[in-house]
């Protein structure tokens, strides 16, 4: 079998195939073994595991999940890359490839077609340019998973683990950690790629809530007070959330909720944390 972490191994499969990276797929294709074997032991995947691999590429990673896993259903957006994993992993009879784009195949579906509709755990060697979208539209979609083992920029997994009162806390922190529990696996030179990316990159485990971390009157109102809050950053608390248009109070009537909720008006929403924004929206949305 050949070892598809082998910079040497990819090369020739390159040459043999004719295959061009493509740079509007944002193709990184991971090639360190040690970073593999990371992946593998922070998603916590045993011979017992459901797997869904979204962007398998060569099948580098698709290797190790076959070899761990119960059961992997690898999803590919590029066709092209499609006839070349499925020969590099011709040997595993627990892998189903499926040529698709992840935001507009029905994952619920596959998983209970596949799987039995077991719970299965989602693991990514995730592009760059649509990082954020894939890891929203998972969440938000409450798909039947135990957890995200993901490979993303370094910079985007500074801001899901952010802490409030940071710059890198944002919306996006507060959205994830609503879903999830965010930790950091290991963080990733660029030299662990090919071709290498311009930025470093890091492993990071979103373990999926069984119940949300804060008690809400209304999940939508919750995420338009998130919204509004970091809309405009530098602007006060009071003054973000009376300007804008989903937030449907007067000024004063903000000012008496953040005065009901022992918030300073003057705070801005990088220092909230998610029971400050519940709290918020509880007596906005009830």
């Amino acid at each position: 079998m050949k070892n598809l972490a082998s910079p040497k191994v990819i090369k020739e499969i390159l040459e043999e195939s004719g295959f061009k990276f493509s740079k509007s797929l944002g193709q990184n294709f991971l090639i360190d073994e040690s970073v593999l074997d990371k992946m593998i032991a922070g998603s916590g995947i045993d011979e017992n595991t459901n797997v869904i691999e979204i962007g398998p590429g060569f099948g580098t990673l698709t290797q190790r999940l076959c070899m761990n896993a119960k059961k992997v259903v690898a999803i590919e957006i590029d066709s092209t890359a499609v006839p070349i994993l499925e020969k590099n992993l011709e040997e595993f009879n627990n892998l189903k490839i499926i040529n698709d784009d992840v935001l507009k195949c029905d994952l619920e579906k596959i998983i209970a077609e596949e799987f039995g509709g077991e719970n299965i755990k989602i693991v990514a060697n995730l592009p760059y340019y649509i990082t954020t979208p894939i890891i929203m539209h998972i969440l938000e979609s409450r798909v039947k998973t135990d957890s995200l083992c993901i490979m993303i920029q370094k910079e985007v997994a500074q801001r899901i683990a952010a802490k409030p009162s940071t710059k890198d806390y944002g919306a996006l922190t507060v959205a994830v950690n609503y879903y999830s529990t965010p930790r950091l696996i290991c963080n990733v030179p660029p030299s662990s790629f090919i071709p290498m990316p311009k930025v470093s990159s890091s492993v990071i485990s979103l373990d999926i809530r069984k119940e949300p971390p804060v008690t809400l009157k209304n999940e939508k109102g919750y995420f338009k007070v998130v919204k509004a809050a970091f809309g405009q950053r530098r602007k006060t608390l009071l003054n973000a959330l009376s300007n804008s248009s989903a937030i449907p109070l007067s000024k004063d009537e903000v000012l008496k909720v953040l005065t009901g909720c022992g918030i300073d008006e003057k705070r801005r929403g990088e220092t909230l944390s998610l029971e400050d924004f519940a709290n918020i929206s509880n007596m906005i949305f009830s």
